[in-house]
């Protein structure tokens, strides 16, 4: 973590949070200091960067690989009807709304795709990795470089009106292979493009781990939440339980191996020459249920399917799914859209 500056003034804009007596002064001026990386800008990105900009982190980056479209402006907070206009790269919208927020905020949106090639160069230097991305290969790969560096992450997920999060801190808890010892399986498990969701339980998970945030960069350690918090704002349900203790044959915190990192576990994805296409598939492999994925899939585009494959026609887009995990997704030369179409529609 930079250190604050004890002579440093404090600017009045944050005296309500001054005031407070979890941040105080010396917290807020940490605050100051602090390098935070938001990792997606869809629903909860959008919150979490909000706040942390107005909370006064000394520089913001917001990393995102898509782009603003109508659907979100239900509940990703910061764009508007002109950026779907527009087709505004989602971290390029953010930064645009958010630098005149606070101008003593460095604000920087990134339009690039976190994975095992570029993940050093975009969250090295930073202090803290808040999760706002859209799947669990991103996620182990946040969980792979934050327990080799020792950085501090705070998972984050909802889905239809229920959210989850918990912060991990290298050394101390659990990490999130402690927590989830492998990928959720492909397929039938819902997402918010299949399942849908509702803003609020968004604006709550983003709020919580923004809180475990602001306690951490305030260097209030004893502080943070160490247990899991489940909510579901329909059913009216929030439970908290122990996260499992740090394992020691956990394959990244136990072992120090970082698979993720090194690319040898997560989604390849390669172009088919002349084919307007993207292959993806699955370097641990993993089979996918093709009838529970019909069954999620059907609601939104044409379906056909055979015992080998499954074939969805989806905004434009034909997804190919294979049993073993594989799909081509043609309409595309763009890996990152490929990969985002994948995460979206077929899972993990």
């Amino acid at each position: 973590m930079h250190q604050a500056n004890e002579t440093y003034s404090i600017p009045g804009r944050y005296s309500r949070q001054v005031l407070f007596s979890g941040i105080g002064n010396e917290g807020q001026g940490r605050i100051i200091a602090s390098r935070v990386a938001v990792v997606g800008c869809g629903a909860l990105g959008s919150v979490q960067a909000s706040l942390l900009v107005r909370a006064g982190v000394g520089t913001l980056r917001i990393i995102d690989r898509d782009f603003v479209e109508e659907s979100n402006l239900q509940r990703q907070i910061l764009f508007d009807e002109e950026d779907v206009r527009s087709v505004q790269p989602k971290a390029i919208a953010a930064e645009k709304k958010l630098q005149p927020v606070n101008s003593l905020v460095k604000v920087e949106g990134v339009v690039e795709d976190v994975n095992a090639a570029t993940v050093e160069r975009l969250l090295g230097g930073f202090d803290l990795i808040v999760d706002a991305s859209d799947n669990f290969d991103v996620r182990f790969l946040i969980n792979d470089y934050a327990i080799k560096n020792g950085i501090p992450w705070i998972y984050g997920a909802c889905v239809g009106s229920y959210g989850m999060t918990f912060p991990i801190l290298p050394g101390e808890s659990a990490c999130l292979r402690c927590v989830f010892e492998s990928l959720p399986s492909a397929g039938p498990a819902p997402s918010c493009d299949t399942a849908g969701v509702i803003g609020p339980i968004v604006s709550v998970i983003a709020a919580m781990q923004v809180a475990e945030a602001l306690k951490i960069l305030s260097g209030r350690r004893d502080d943070v939440n160490r247990r899991m918090t489940m909510i579901d704002l329909w059913e009216n349900s929030h439970e908290e339980v122990n996260l499992p203790s740090r394992h020691p044959d956990c394959p990244c915190c136990g072992h120090r191996k970082f698979p993720y990192l090194e690319g040898i576990l997560g989604a390849d994805a390669t172009t088919l020459c002349g084919r307007s296409s993207v292959q993806i598939r699955r370097r641990e492999g993993g089979k996918i249920d093709l009838e529970g994925l019909a069954r999620r899939l059907g609601p939104l585009g044409r379906l056909e399917r055979n015992r080998f494959l499954l074939r969805a026609v989806i905004d434009g887009y034909q997804l190919t799914i294979f049993a073993d995990g594989r799909a081509i997704i043609n309409g595309t030369y763009d890996m990152s859209i490929a990969k985002s179409l994948y995460a979206r529609y077929i899972g993990n």
